[in-house]
This record gives C-alpha cells, sequence and structure tokens, in this order.
C-alpha cells in the first residue's frame, strides 16, 4: 500500500485550482495546530504522556509546515518541491525524536494519567479531523500539497492511537501501551516523510518545460515588419 501512496504525477504550478480557498484552508489549519500544540503540550507534561507529547510536537510542525506551504504557494515548482523536503526532513527527525525519546522513557517513565489522555486525545482528534475534511480536496496536488494532506491523515490516526493509549493504560496500570502509541506516531511520521521526501525529488530532476516568451515576440515583430 504505501508503495503506490505517492505513485502520481504532479501538476505544474499552473494547474493549482482554486488557490484562494486553499490559502484560506491552510490559514485555519495553521491556527487550529498552533492551538493544539499548546494545549497537548501542556495535558502531556501535567499528565506524564509521551503519545501526547509527541502529538504536540507533531501540531507543532504541522503548524510550521503550513507557514511553509503559505510562504511558497505561489512559487515555481521546484521551490515548491524544496519546501517539501524541507518538510519531509522535519517530519522524519520527528519520527527519529519520538524514537529515542520512548527508548529513554523505558527505564524512566511513569504511569500516565489515561484520562487526560484520552480527553485530549479525543480533542486533538476532532481538530485533526476537520483539518482533514479541509484538505480532503486538495489531497492529489503537487509535493508540498501531498505532504500536507499526509501530516494531518497520519494526525488523524494518531490521535485514535492515543485514545487507545489511553484505555490500555488505564486497563492495565502500565506505561507500555503510551510507549507503543508514541512508537506508532514516530513509524508514521517518518514513512510520510519518506513519500514526500521521494516525490519531491523526482520533481526537482524532472525538466522544467522551456518557454520562450521573447522568441515569440520577435517572431510577432518579424511576421508584422516582412
Amino acid at each position: 500500500m504505501s508503495a503506490h501512496c505517492c505513485n502520481h504525477d504532479a501538476p505544474a504550478a499552473s494547474a493549482i485550482t482554486n488557490l484562494p480557498r486553499y490559502r484560506r484552508v491552510l490559514w485555519i489549519a495553521l491556527i487550529v495546530n498552533a492551538a493544539m500544540f499548546v494545549v497537548e503540550l501542556a495535558a502531556g507534561g501535567s499528565s506524564g504522556s509521551l503519545a501526547l507529547i509527541a502529538d504536540a510536537v507533531d501540531f507543532g510542525a504541522d503548524a510550521l509546515n503550513y507557514g511553509v506551504t503559505l510562504a511558497v504557494l505561489s512559487a515555481a515548482l521546484a521551490w515548491r518541491a524544496r519546501a517539501a523536503m524541507l518538510k519531509a526532513v522535519s517530519m522524519m527527525a520527528f519520527g527519529g525524536f519520538v524514537l529515542a525519546k520512548a527508548v529513554w522513557n523505558l527505564s524512566h517513565g511513569l504511569t500516565p494519567d489515561a484520562p487526560t489522555m484520552g480527553m485530549v486525545g479525543l480533542l486533538a482528534l476532532a481538530a485533526n479531523l476537520g483539518v482533514a475534511w479541509l484538505l480532503y480536496a486538495f489531497r492529489d496536488g503537487d509535493s508540498n500539497m501531498r505532504s500536507v494532506w499526509l501530516c494531518t491523515r497520519n494526525d488523524a490516526i494518531g490521535n485514535l492511537a492515543v485514545m487507545a493509549a489511553a484505555l490500555g493504560v488505564f486497563g492495565t496500570g502500565s506505561a507500555w501501551p503510551d510507549l507503543l502509541v508514541a512508537a506508532i506516531m514516530a513509524t508514521l511520521a517518518l514513512r510520510a516523510g519518506w513519500q514526500v521526501l521521494g516525490q519531491a525529488r523526482a520533481e526537482l530532476r524532472a525538466p522544467a518545460p522551456h518557454h520562450h516568451p521573447h522568441a515569440h515576440q520577435h517572431a510577432g515583430h518579424d511576421g508584422h515588419g516582412h
């Protein structure tokens, strides 16, 4: 399934449709993700949940991603592909950070507070589903647009996992479900980052279309002159 996730032809910059609507959606997504970053970071710290902290870091990274996307939205395809590569690297770095933190918590972690995990996980799921619904129509664009969709989709999956971990922590009294979810979220980030990186590199390698507007102008002038 993952092998075919990014197999599609990326359109040229001029092929992006409904650009004003896409800008509005990105601004909404940026605000929602920034707010959830603050909420989940505070809740993760107070509850001792690595999964919530990981999700908070992910919300923060996504807010930055939306900002980068807004900044390069009208740029040429090559620049948007470079921005997507930066975002892909950030997703993969996030995944590595969470995996390292999970290993560290194996010997230092306390059992997190399950009710806080469940309530904040539900709030985060509602936020991500709302953003995913807004972004759904733009999921098949170039690598930069696709990276936004992949981030949001994976976030919603991660929120479901956080809620499942809360049930697991509540039922077992162990931190293992929380650590397992953190590892799953890290894997999703690494996989999505690798997919977007591969498509962005393909777009950068693709030959750019050659337009010669001055040549056409000279041809026109020559035609009128002769």
